[in-house]
């Protein structure tokens, strides 16, 4: 996967070229695995959610099921070491797939839509006045924070990659002969540097293809709660 990783090639001060005005989403993070039988249900779910505006789905495919025949073609190590960064928070020894992450704290089984409905409401109910706005121009990439508690840092700001569709033939494993769609896949997830949240925080990012779409995470230390999020459009 050699377009994974973005390039940051600075970081400091700048100024706003122009505020992003969209609703601050919430994010939910998919754990799945195109050699996972449980799993279509949970990216069918994430699909359903890709429509909402309120709402910022991310396909993370772990590598840890290839070892059945079927190798996933998005997987990464990089994504099941962050799902075992989340797994370690709460106390947990153990990971699983589907699973959906909401916000960076609260951990649901990603093929069970009322709890993960349950999750997203309770996301937006308790949400923070906390958000940003985000600028992509070129390549340079500038937020902007509003209410974000300094206190309460620091924050890590990540550039997310994703890729909206892509369907996949799976010939082998516990999916073989299935045909899959899926959405919101990620390509690259790369931290940008830590934030207080105040002030103008700028960084300069390497673009991959015209199908990508990219998205900004303000996320507390240690994979933490999500504070802020926006998509770059």
């Amino acid at each position: 996967m050699g377009r994974i990783w973005a390039t940051l090639a600075c970081m400091g001060l700048g100024t706003m070229a122009m505020a992003q005005s969209a609703p601050q989403p919430v994010v939910i993070e998919l754990y799945t695995s195109q050699g996972c039988s449980s799993c279509p249900s949970a990216d069918k779910l994430l699909e359903k959610l890709a429509g909402r505006e309120d709402v910022l789905p991310l396909s993370l495919h772990v590598d840890y099921w290839d070892y059945i025949g079927w190798v996933d073609t998005f997987a990464h190590p990089a994504f099941t070491e962050r799902q075992k960064i989340y797994a370690r928070n709460i106390g947990e020894r153990m990971i699983y797939t589907p699973q959906m992450i909401v916000n960076g704290t609260t951990h649901v089984v990603g093929n069970r839509p009322m709890d993960v409905a349950d999750a997203l409401n309770t996301a937006q109910d308790s949400a923070g006045p906390g958000r940003i706005d985000a600028t992509l121009v070129g390549a340079a990439l500038s937020l902007k924070g509003q209410q974000i508690d300094p206190a309460a840092g620091p924050y890590i700001v990540q550039f997310i990659t994703y890729v909206p569709q892509q369907t996949v033939q799976i010939m082998r494993g516990e999916n073989a002969g299935k045909e899959v769609t899926y959405v919101n896949v990620v390509s690259g997830w790369n931290h940008l540097g830590e934030w207080d949240g105040q002030g103008v925080f700028s960084a300069v990012v390497t673009l991959t293809g015209p199908e990508d779409e990219h998205a900004v995470i303000v996320q507390q230390e240690n994979q933490g709660a999500v504070v802020a999020a926006a998509r770059l459009r």
